[in-house]
Order: C-alpha cells, then sequence, then structure tokens
C-alpha cells in the first residue's frame, strides 16, 4: 500500500514549520505497513504540474492531507487536482475543521473520499489493509464517507489512553533542510487533553478532557532525535506542559542530565506556573513562555470560561521575569459582548505587564462552543469563508463593536511596530542603526528571503548552469549561484551571497551533475538521503544563464 500524504501550503505570517499532524499521520501509515510519501508544500511551491509529477512517479494508492479551517480551502484544491490527475486515487482528509464539519464537508467536496475524525492514528491502523476496499469502511471506527448519496459518519472512536504507545512523528520523511534553513522552531507535544472549557476552543472536543501525559523519558528521547536532524530550538506545543509540575520537571531534570544544548518555548496557563517550575525550565533552556490571557476585563474572562484572573496573569508574568524566562501574551478582539470598554480594559491590562504581546481575532471554528451556541452570545458570525478564518482580520461583530472598529483598534497597535521597523530600516540604510537593530533588520530580511526563495521554488527552476559556462567560471559555483538568484529576486546582493553560503557551508544546498548542468537542489535532511538530489529535481533539470 503506498500513501501520499500532503501538507497544504501555509503563509509565513504563522511561522510556517515542521507540519506536526503530518508527521504523526506519516508515522500511523508507516506502522501499518504503509510505503509513505510527504509531499511538502509548506516550503516549496504548489503547482498542479508538480503534483501530477509526483503522483506519476510514486503511484499512491491513496492520497491523504490533513488541515485546519485556515488553510483547508487550500488542501481541498489540492485534494480536486489529486481527483482530476487520477480519479482511481482514494482521497481522504482529517484534521480538527473536518472532524466537526464532516457532513458539510463531505456534501459540498466530493473528490474528498473518506474522512478521519478526531486523533486518527489508530484508526490509519485499522483502516489501511482496506482503504482501498469501501465496503469495509463502515466497520471502521472513527471515519466518515458517502454512500448512495448519504454521509456515514461511524461510531467514533475513544481517545487513545496510551500515548506513549505511539511512534515518534515521521520527521525523516519531510525536507528538513529546508525548515533548517528558513529557522522556525520545531515542535513537540508532550500530552494530549484539556480539562479546560474556554468557548473559542475546539482542544477539549478534539483531544479529549481528560490530560494523558507522555513518559518524560521518551519525550526527552525524541528531543535527542529532533536535535540529531539539526534543529537547536524547540516549541513545546501542548497547552498543559506545566500543569502536572513533577512531570515537567522531571523532563528538565532529564535534559539536563543528558546535557542536551537545546532552546525551547513553551505555552501555559497563567494559573499554572510556579517558581520552582520556571527556574528549572529556564535552566533546561527555555526561554520563552506564552501565556493566552484573552482579555484584560475580568468578566469577559467569566464570559469565556477562561478559568484565569487578571492576578493570575500579573503573577505568572512576574515569576517568568524573576526566573531570567521572557514572558509573552496573546489577547483575542471581537469575544462575545465585545465593547470599547472591554477592549480599552484589555489595552490598558496589555500595556501595564510591560512585555511583548499580540491581539488575534476571534475565529468561530467549527466546534467551538461559541459557534455551537452562537445564539447565546451577544456575537454574530459574518462569514463561512473558510480561508478568513486565520484570526488575522475580524469576522465577527457584537451589539457594540463593528469589524471595523476591532480592525482599527488592532491596526493601531501594530502600526506602532511598522513605524519602529521601518525607522530602523532607515538607520540601516543610513548606517546609524544600533546593533539590536541591525541583527533585527538582518534577520527579517533573511527569513522573508529564505521564503521566497522556498515558497517560489527558485533553486529548482533557475539554478541550472551548463557546464562549458563553468569553464570560463572555475570555482565560480557559488557566485554563479547567488548572481543568479539576485538577478531573480532583485533583493540585497550581499544579503543573498551571504544567506546561500550558509546554506551551503551547512549541506542545506549541494550540486550535481545533471544532463551536462551544475545543478543546485535542496538536500532532504542530514540522517538520509543528503547527498541524492529529489526524483522530481533530476525530471525537471533545465538550462539556465548567469
Amino acid at each position: 500500500m503506498r500513501i501520499a500524504i500532503i501538507a497544504p501550503p501555509y503563509p509565513l505570517e504563522e511561522a510556517p514549520a515542521p507540519p506536526l499532524g503530518v508527521s504523526y499521520v506519516a508515522a500511523a501509515f508507516e506502522s501499518a505497513g504503509a510505503d509513505v510519501k510527504v509531499m511538502d508544500y509548506i516550503v516549496s511551491r504548489y503547482r498542479p504540474e508538480k503534483l501530477k509529477t509526483e503522483l506519476d512517479t510514486f503511484k499512491p494508492d491513496a492520497v491523504g492531507t490533513t488541515s485546519v479551517t485556515m488553510n483547508f480551502p487550500m488542501a481541498v484544491e489540492i485534494i480536486r487536482d489529486v481527483k482530476a490527475i487520477n480519479p482511481s486515487i482514494v482521497t481522504m482528509m482529517g484534521g480538527p475543521h473536518v472532524t466537526f464539519d464532516a457532513e458539510n464537508t463531505l456534501k459540498k467536496h466530493p473528490e474528498i473520499d473518506l474522512l478521519v475524525l478526531g486523533e486518527g492514528e489508530r484508526t490509519i491502523l485499522e483502516l489501511t489493509p482496506f482503504i482501498k476496499d469501501r465496503t469495509s469502511w463502515p466497520e471502521i471506527r472513527g471515519v466518515a464517507y458517502v454512500d448512495d448519496e448519504r454521509v456515514v459518519i461511524t461510531e467514533p472512536r475513544s481517545f487513545n489512553q496510551d500515548i506513549d504507545s505511539l511512534p515518534f512523528p515521521s520527521r525523516h520523511l519531510l525536507p528538513i533542510s529546508r525548515y533548517l534553513a528558513l529557522g522556525f522552531p520545531v515542535s513537540i507535544i508532550t500530552s494530549r487533553g484539556c480539562p479546560n472549557r474556554c468557548i473559542f476552543c475546539q482542544g477539549r472536543r478534539m483531544v479529549g478532557h481528560k490530560v494523558r501525559y507522555r513518559d518524560p523519558m521518551k519525550v526527552v528521547d525524541e528531543i535527542e532525535e529532533i536535535i540529531s536532524y539539526g534543529f537547536t530550538r524547540i516549541n513545546v506545543a501542548d497547552d498543559l506542559f506545566v500543569s502536572k509540575k513533577e512531570r515537567a520537571q522531571a523532563i528538565c531534570k532529564e535534559i539536563l542530565r543528558r546535557k542536551l544544548n537545546i532552546t525551547w518555548s513553551a505555552f501555559a496557563r497563567v494559573n499554572t506556573v510556579d517558581f520552582d517550575t520556571l527556574h528549572i525550565m529556564h535552566e533546561a533552556g527555555c526561554d520563552t513562555v506564552s501565556f493566552g490571557i484573552e482579555s484584560g476585563n475580568p468578566e469577559m474572562l467569566k464570559r469565556i470560561r477562561k478559568g484565569i484572573t487578571i492576578n493570575q496573569a500579573r503573577r505568572a508574568v512576574n515569576l517568568c521575569r524573576e526566573v531570567g524566562i521572557l514572558p509573552h501574551a496573546s489577547f483575542m478582539v471581537g469575544l462575545p459582548g465585545e465593547t470599547h470598554t472591554t477592549l480599552r480594559d484589555t489595552e490598558e491590562f496589555a500595556q501595564s505587564l510591560r512585555i511583548l504581546y499580540g491581539y488575534h481575532y476571534l475565529a468561530p471554528f467549527p466546534g467551538t462552543t461559541v459557534r455551537e451556541d452562537i445564539d447565546s452570545y451577544d456575537l454574530e458570525i459574518l462569514t463561512d469563508d473558510w480561508a478568513l478564518y486565520d484570526a488575522n482580520r475580524a469576522i465577527v461583530r457584537t451589539s457594540g463593536v463593528s469589524p471595523e472598529e476591532m480592525e482599527k483598534f488592532v491596526e493601531e497597535y501594530y502600526q506602532e511596530f511598522r513605524d519602529y521597523s521601518e525607522k530602523a530600516e532607515q538607520r540601516y540604510r543610513e548606517g546609524t542603526a544600533t546593533q539590536e537593530e541591525i541583527l533585527s533588520v538582518l534577520g527579517h530580511r533573511r527569513t522573508d528571503f529564505t521564503y521566497r526563495l522556498l515558497s517560489e521554488d527558485i533553486i529548482e527552476e533557475h539554478c541550472q548552469f551548463p557546464l562549458e559556462i563553468l569553464k570560463s567560471h572555475p570555482g565560480q559555483e557559488e557566485t554563479l549561484l547567488s548572481k543568479k538568484v539576485t538577478q531573480v529576486t532583485g533583493l540585497d546582493g550581499e544579503l543573498i551571497t551571504n544567506t546561500l553560503k550558509n546554506f551551503i557551508e551547512n549541506g542545506y544546498l549541494k550540486t550535481q551533475n545533471i544532463n551536462n548542468h551544475l545543478t543546485w537542489y535542496w538536500t532532504h535532511n542530514k540522517r538520509e538521503d543528503f547527498w541524492n538530489p529529489p526524483h522530481s529535481i533530476q525530471e525537471s533539470s533545465q538550462e539556465s544563464t548567469p
């Protein structure tokens, strides 16, 4: 059985990192004995022609993808292209969006054959031998499909109580070199489940109210594996990392015992942190903790069932400062009953913390209490265009605040950052920037350039040089590369030269002689197929001149 898993595109604003859900799904299919390929369009350009080449080469029996609401439309588009290329391929989708909108998804998108609902690993183990046999699907728990124009949703599958039994995510299938070049941290989870009842979150329903913790030793084993790929920064993605203090401290102690050189960040609730736990987290490499505070208005916190207080939030921030951890907070705009007064309360409280913080707009995703019980709240949902559910625009209104007023509130805050960035850029060009400003400007430029290099397939499409040209430019391979990329992008040549040199030194970019052309390509990772260019590059080699 051959299974292709699609990682659909993700915008730079969302800090695209190695997809954890895709990696867990891939591991489940591998455990079931399938031959698995990940087609990653997060760090490469998606085109139907590229998809066809990859499908024709790999010849999968089934293609699956997982998505959140924000990139659901793009995931559907890719699945639609799969069916257009080869209608016999079984198409599947999983993730929180389709889990809570299964019937609508299948009715509106006939190109999707099968949905995997909720936690998918055990369902995948049971499903894999029968993916091509539709007559067996009714016996598989936790799936949905259409039979004779009727949506069938099978018996729900219970949550896996032994998550230590799951294999590590199959990161070896990801284009790790590309992610290392981009530079965002790789995520890991140490638990599943959430007992909290926040009305804007799917988490409790998606992963269950009972928290299931991983063994600290296995968590650190996975961290060691991540380090072996070359990553130096990790993000602990579960919200409840510090809720069971003894276990969190055990993980930190094991990191210290093994002397792992890793920097990491974590999420936490403000009512779960304490000095001792934060202190050992800092000793073990944690430099940032992010808190979802959501509002600076006490009544609003009660309304959204956040289960925290203003005083707890202030205390958590101060504890982070005491131990040397950088605290970060996020707040939501457009919560039920939002008024100009509640917005002002949030703004004043956020400013009083004197920390980095950000605003996100409420996005009432399928499966959230606020969406399903919308009539109980002072809130109106303005659109079901899922592409707009990125928490970066107002898609709701309340009786007290319009979407335009919400966006004005948020824009005024972020305009301060844009003004600072523009002034720092100007001082950088004038040669009067501080060292901190120089690092900030160069860091943003490098990230923007790298994302463009990846998402536009610039290396693959433009960086092949006839060997005849190299005879007159001996030893100038890197120079020719830099000149070509500068020509294509129109960006600063020095930045490009330095960035590409770093990628080459780290082994992310290498050359191969293909069809009498020196061909630059992204390596896969430094553990597997490190020196072999992907088959698709060999197929698409084309002439290029410097």
